[in-house]
């Protein structure tokens, strides 16, 4: 799963993908940069501490999602997009798109279109992907319609082209389009940027963290509301010295500021909740491990994404609940009280699932 994080130049994606994947990458610059940086993230999850705990195994394995800084959006006094083409480029193969937004100022990082406002700056971004897959329908349609030979195929893909085009043209996204899911696989190839899920995080300073108040907010939230588009506000430069913290100094830190969950875990959380991810476990003394799946998956189709081998040779599952051995502390007594199950290939794997599969092959 990738995840990118974009937006326009120096709104602070590089310090938030520090926070996220424990990188260090040099932030000091702040001409801005034009390569993308590529980096893992572990996606914190108080339910593997637990059973790490618990099992005291040789080794914990969380689940990590892949994040892409891409370089920033440039537009020029003209209003003509400098490198648009590479950002394009680059986002083009990310599952998922984080918008970061600026919301401090700073008198020695001068914001690029000269005043702090976050909904112009989504505006901005969210316009160049709608270009992007207005241009590439455009052609997709000329090319069909002038071509010397239209296959069955061709026709049926122009009808659904056409049908996504007006949509696009009055500013909606291909996510607005009324489409089947027959419909949208058959369109998967053209990897359309506005299908893709978008979530927004607003990088604040630490005032206004605090007081929850920065210019453009409201309108903001609205823009938001209106593009069902999750939005995090978060101070990724506070978050990223806390980080650096004892974990006893930033538990402190922590409650000082009324801070309950961290940014990243705030993200992860939310990241996983707009794509319909789920976690389910495996665990023991060799390794406790988590494993992200899309919701709605079966038995069967959830022991493939350990392995094929499992998937191919399955005969049942056993599973158990994470509330219920987090609740009786063992698997043992889980297993006293008649909560251990057996279930067949259809069940379908609930997030917190605790799974050992039987296979034969």
């Amino acid at each position: 799963m990738k995840i990118g994080l974009v937006g326009l130049p120096l709104t602070g994606k590089t310090t938030l993908f520090n926070l996220l994947t424990q990188s260090k990458i040099d932030t000091s610059n702040f001409s801005g940069k034009t390569e993308t940086n590529v980096g893992m993230a572990r996606v914190p999850d108080k339910r593997v501490d637990f059973f790490s705990k618990l099992y005291k195994p040789k080794k914990t394995t969380y689940a990590q999602i892949e994040f892409m800084d891409v370089a920033g959006l440039v537009t020029t006094q003209d209003g003509q997009k400098s490198g648009a083409a590479k950002f394009l480029n680059d986002v083009r193969p990310c599952d998922a798109l984080v918008h970061v937004l600026r919301g401090f100022s700073d008198p020695d990082v001068v914001h690029v279109s000269g005043s702090v406002n976050p909904a112009r700056d989504l505006e901005s971004v969210e316009m160049e992907l709608l270009f992007a897959d207005l241009e590439l329908i455009e052609k997709r349609i000329d090319r069909i319609k002038t071509g010397k030979k239209i296959t069955k195929e061709n026709a049926e893909e122009l009808v659904l082209l056409e049908k996504c085009y007006p949509v696009l043209e009055k500013g909606g996204s291909m996510l607005d389009v009324a489409l089947s899911e027959e419909e949208r696989l058959s369109l998967k190839n053209f990897a359309f940027l506005t299908e893709k899920p978008r979530l927004a995080v607003v990088n604040l300073d630490e005032e206004q963290y605090r007081d929850r108040k920065y210019p453009g907010r409201e309108a903001l939230l609205e823009l938001c509301r209106e593009k069902n588009i999750p939005l995090l506000e978060l101070c990724a430069k506070m978050e990223l010295e806390i980080s650096e913290l004892p974990d006893e100094d930033r538990n402190m830190f922590m409650d000082d500021l009324g801070i309950e969950e961290t940014g990243v875990e705030a993200l992860a959380r939310a990241v996983y909740q707009h794509l319909g991810l789920i976690s389910f476990f495996t665990v023991g003394e060799d390794e406790v491990r988590a494993w992200t799946i899309r919701e709605g998956l079966n038995a069967r189709e959830a022991a493939g994404k350990i392995h094929s081998d499992i998937e191919r040779g399955f005969i049942r599952a056993e599973v158990v609940k994470y509330k219920d051995i987090e609740q009786y502390g063992s698997m043992v007594k889980v297993k006293e009280n008649g909560l251990f199950r057996l279930e067949g290939k259809e069940y379908i794997v609930m997030d917190g699932d605790i799974v050992h599969f039987r296979f034969n092959i």
